[in-house]
């Protein structure tokens, strides 16, 4: 028996081209796929620092926002002692004013006058309202009630005199005006039966 050898027959040179065309398209497939990998991989990266480019730059307007508040605050607050080293000098001016009305003064008089005006103006353009509450009710927290007075010409609670003005700088007070408050008769005894 004779058997014939089969011997493989070469591939020729069409089948040895579709190998390679084969090999080098699973190549191509495989190049496609990585590099599909690594564009979705650099897209993921891109958006995350993007993001994070976001976040930073909002905290960076907080910051700002925050620093320039401080800075607003900062300021107010040593205007606020500036004004309050002023108010025992305007209160000087009242008393050396209310002191000399005489006519052998009346030089030094105007010229305090002008200083005391000019000193007034400044303070308010720095921001403090004068506080002068002469016969408006008493706020407890504007004011500070020295004396009571019983009577019944004027409302209770109404403030008579005022003795020392107060001053107010952006809602914060100074100094509370020092008054004397009207004060019912039956009222202050109840109190001080109680």
């Amino acid at each position: 028996m004779w058997e014939k050898e089969v011997k493989p027959v070469p591939p020729g040179p069409e089948a040895v081209e579709d190998l390679e065309q084969s090999a080098e398209a699973k190549a191509v497939a495989a190049d496609a796929a990585k590099s599909d990998a690594e564009l979705g991989k650099l897209a993921a990266d891109l958006d995350e620092l993007r993001q994070t480019l976001l976040r930073r730059q909002a905290d960076f307007d907080n910051y700002r926002k925050r620093i320039e508040k401080e800075r607003a605050e900062d300021s107010r607050r040593a205007t606020a002692r500036v004004i309050e080293g002023f108010i025992p000098v305007i209160d000087g001016f009242e008393q050396a004013l209310a002191v000399h009305s005489d006519a052998a003064h009346e030089n030094y008089r105007k010229g305090f006058e002008l200083i005391y005006r000019q000193l007034l103006e400044n303070v308010a353009k720095l921001g403090a309202e004068r506080i002068d509450p002469l016969g408006k009710p008493f706020d407890p927290h504007l004011h500070q009630a020295m004396d009571r007075t019983e009577t019944e010409d004027h409302a209770d609670g109404t403030i008579l005199q005022v003795f020392q003005p107060g001053y107010v700088f952006h809602g914060r007070v100074l100094r509370p005006a020092m008054v004397r408050v009207a004060v019912h008769p039956g009222e202050a005894s109840k109190e001080a039966v109680n």
